[in-house]
């Protein structure tokens, strides 16, 4: 390479040159890039336990079809679960039934859980488990007022689940999707890492808008582990193996098309990629700790296995999604003979159960203070009924688990849960007092990024009042 440079450009007018290649906001993510890049220098190899430290993974769980956190989240003092047993109607849950928390905060409401979630009551007692109270796609912060008035921009689309999915993904809903803002703090944070042979960016649930970057791409593997060609296999002399081979010389071949050329090599890299995650895999499981036999269970195990091997990889930064269907309950949400029971609980119970799972497994490998769990819907729900279901809303509430989770305690305002009150706009759709920015910052800034490089990560962040909601240590 230097011997095509002109004789007269230095390192320094080198780099200037490159950077200004590559525009104004690739020279703000080079820049911080650098600047992570001199972090990571002086850091030791990511072996979980003495330099664990140096790790860091954030799980995204997408309950996708909107949650229904209004039964997540359940007043239990007398006069509020009066209230909001009036308001709910038909999907109402019993109050025997609940299982209390006890925030370290609280605004003079008491709280209770659903009672498909003992696990997740246990993990909130123990301080591992916080809660996120009302948060949803903003532009900017909303009021009733100004909601009623349209005198702010809105999200889009609101209550649509393409839409509304695509948003909270981005968390730029007044733009067109470009990235996704996993995408973006990959593509910012992959300098932490030494080897980019395997992505940090992987996905147990396909493509998917979150984890969409300009430079860092998505790698997809199944619960049961690497994804391989169909009719091909390692094993030597075998018809699998035959094909394999055949394949890779053909797609060495020197073309003559660019977009040939460019396909060959991905396609290779893809083939070579998965040889590789496939021997450090193995077939042995490095932990006892059982899962349950669940969709979302099994991606949570194969994801303790992709963490476990990050050292092996060199990766000290990963970010991973995995995601859950089945929560547009418009109807069947709850039995009618026992409203704790019904399609909503059998999810809530898989969360529930799985979640746990997946942190004793991190606490078995050494690597729960490394892990931060989050969830993320398409929106909350309707407070009120449309019969045995609910229909499509705005803000909800969600969970984030881990290690350096401040766990205990309910962040953020939960909202006044009158139908017509201060807080909705119609049966119940809360307007979100959390925005996506301010939830995916806090996580961000965990992650490693400095706030001078949080717009980075979050255009839109310096739009919100609290960058750190505070429940990460």
């Amino acid at each position: 390479m230097s011997a095509d440079l002109p004789p007269d450009l230095s390192r320094r007018r080198f780099i200037g040159r490159c950077c200004a290649a590559v525009g104004a906001t690739g020279l703000l993510s080079t820049l911080a890039q650098l600047r992570l890049i001199g972090a990571v220098a002086g850091a030791s190899s990511p072996v979980f336990g003495a330099d664990a430290h140096d790790y860091r993974a954030l799980v995204c769980l997408f309950l996708a079809g909107g949650n229904d956190s209004n039964n997540l989240i359940v007043p239990y003092d007398t006069a509020g679960y009066q209230a909001y047993a009036a308001g709910r109607g038909a999907l109402a849950l019993p109050q025997t039934g609940l299982l209390p928390i006890s925030p370290t905060t609280t605004d003079g409401r008491s709280w209770a859980l659903h009672s498909a979630l003992p696990e997740l009551q246990g993990l909130f007692s123990g301080g591992k488990l916080a809660l996120l109270a009302n948060v949803g796609s903003l532009v900017v912060p909303t009021s009733l007022s100004q909601y009623q008035a349209r005198s702010v921009p809105l999200p889009p689309q609101l209550f649509s689940h393409s839409d509304q999915q695509v948003q909270w993904q981005s968390s730029l809903p007044d733009k067109p999707f470009k990235t996704g803002w996993g995408g973006r703090l990959a593509d910012l944070t992959n300098a932490f890492n030494e080897n980019n042979s395997i992505s940090m960016a992987i996905s147990l649930a396909g493509q998917n808008a979150f984890q969409v970057g300009e430079t860092v791409s998505q790698y997809a593997v199944s619960s049961a582990g690497v994804v391989n060609l169909s009719g091909t296999n390692s094993t030597p002399g075998s018809a699998g193996n035959i094909r394999l081979n055949s394949l890779k010389a053909m797609l060495t071949a020197q073309d003559h098309s660019l977009f040939e050329t460019a396909f060959g090599s991905m396609t290779a890299g893809a083939i070579d990629d998965s040889a590789l995650l496939s021997g450090i895999l193995g077939d042995d499981v490095p932990f006892a700790t059982p899962f349950p036999n669940t969709n979302l269970g099994n991606q949570l195990r194969m994801i303790t296995r992709l963490i476990h091997a990050a050292p092996q990889l060199n990766l000290r930064r990963q970010i991973f999604f995995a995601r859950l269907g089945g929560w547009d309950t418009h109807d069947n949400q709850v039995a009618a003979d026992d409203t704790s029971t019904g399609a909503h609980a059998t999810l809530l119970a898989d969360l529930s159960l799985s979640m746990k799972a997946f942190h004793d497994a991190t606490v078995e490998i050494g690597a729960a203070e490394q892990v931060t769990t989050f969830t993320a819907s398409d929106f909350g729900r309707t407070f009120n009924t449309n019969g045995d279901g609910s229909d499509h809303g705005w803000g909800g509430h969600h969970l984030i688990m881990g290690g350096s989770v401040r766990g205990g305690d309910l962040y953020g305002t939960m909202p006044e849960l009158t139908i017509n009150g201060p807080d909705d706009t119609g049966r119940g759709r809360w307007i979100p007092t959390t925005s996506v920015d301010e939830y995916a910052a806090t996580l961000a800034r965990w992650f490693g990024v400095a706030d001078s490089d949080l717009p980075l990560v979050l255009p839109n962040i310096g739009r919100f009042p609290h960058p750190d909601l505070g429940f990460l240590a």
